[in-house]
């Protein structure tokens, strides 16, 4: 979003000032309108061609170093009081998080905010009845030893009340590039790629949780489209893929991403990856080729449920096993007793038979008893 309309405010001077700038990254990127939702003291600026709106929503330019920009914004007050209204411009940054933002009213800016100028003044201030609206004139003076690349900044609309005890700032702003030809350099960077798998109870549908940073080491604003994945043993993929879009990025700056991938099985072997394939936002200047990043990182998903068949196999198995042996040693000893015990029977069979057959002759040959 490039343009948008931030209420900040302060208690005398700088209590708040600190969250003025997040609360401007924040409509930057959230706010659809330029209107500030207020109808007691509500703006509204934009683009203009000197008489009305365009339909830019940001102002891009292309300027060599020495080069003179002129451009138009038109102010309206769309609130119910009269109000004065500075006009001024600002340098963007990105912020912890990676967003768009401006710098607070009272900084100083130092690049391309500080080449902006009205009638050769830093800002102007208007007087405006409700309903009011007055186009504004500015001069991009770019300098000498401006370097090559992208330079972000804002031209901002301020107006200052009073809310009881407190002085509220609103401000409504519009995005600013000015591109500075020279050794232009379109790169994003993917570091710091870690990846875990979550375990849950049933073993096919665990998640992989993928956490990286993307840098704009380049000179040129780019965001992206990401696109992150889980493969498996020879490729195959292990989830459905995740999609997501990178907010534009300025030079330098840096957001950390989080994704989870659902619904992948414990394989054991996964590769966890992210492509980025870098984009210019609609509007922007063209840089040039942009390059595809990839990166990956193998994760371990122990499938304790093979596992677990395993150790149970292995207990079946040794149980078995062991009562097989104990069974084949039974056999074995019976099998030795039977054939000691016949061998027995055997050796002992012959003098039984003698014995028998002696006892008859030797009392039939005696002599009669008298």
């Amino acid at each position: 979003m490039d343009e948008c309309t931030v209420p900040s405010a302060a208690t005398p001077s700088r209590v708040l000032a600190a969250l003025f700038a997040l609360a401007l990254a924040a409509g930057l990127a959230t706010v659809p309108s330029a209107a500030y939702a207020d109808d007691v003291n509500g703006l509204s600026a934009s683009p203009s061609n000197g008489t009305s709106r365009d339909g830019r929503t940001r102002f891009d330019y292309q300027a060599s170093p020495g080069q003179d920009l002129t451009d138009a914004y038109l102010v309206r007050n769309t609130g119910t009081t009269r109000q004065k209204i500075t006009v001024f411009g600002t340098d963007a940054f990105s912020n912890d998080d990676g967003d768009f933002a401006l710098l607070d009213t009272v900084e100083q800016p130092s690049d391309v905010g500080a080449w902006i100028t009205f009638s050769g003044k830093e800002r102007v201030v208007l007087d405006l009845k409700p309903g009011a609206e007055k186009v504004v004139l500015f001069t991009v003076h770019v300098p000498d030893d401006a370097t090559p690349g992208d330079h972000a900044g804002g031209v901002v609309v301020s107006a200052v009340s009073q809310d009881g005890s407190l002085t509220v700032d609103r401000r409504v702003a519009t995005r600013i590039y000015l591109r500075v030809p020279g050794d232009l350099q379109a790169g994003l960077s993917v570091s710091g790629l870690q990846a875990d798998y979550q375990q849950v109870v049933n073993p096919f549908d665990g998640s992989v949780q993928v956490t990286t940073t993307v840098t704009n080491t380049g000179n040129v604003a780019l965001g992206a489209n990401m696109v992150f994945g889980v493969n498996t043993w020879f490729g195959i993929g292990a989830t459905d893929i995740v999609r997501q879009e990178l907010p534009e990025l300025l030079p330098g700056g840096s957001r950390t991403l989080t994704v989870t991938l659902p619904g992948v099985a414990q394989l054991g072997y996964l590769d966890a990856y992210v492509r980025m394939i870098p984009t210019v936002d609609p509007g922007a200047l063209d840089p040039g080729p942009l390059r595809e990043v990839s990166r990956d990182t193998v994760v371990i998903a122990w499938p304790w449920w093979l596992l677990a068949i395993l150790v149970v196999a292995l207990i079946v198995f040794a149980v078995i096993r062991l009562r097989r042996r104990s069974d084949e040693k039974r056999a074995a000893a019976w099998v030795a007793y039977t054939e000691a015990e016949a061998q027995r029977k055997a050796e002992a069979s012959p003098d039984a038979a003698d014995g028998a057959e002696a006892a008859p002759v030797g009392a039939g040959t005696g002599q009669p008893t008298p």
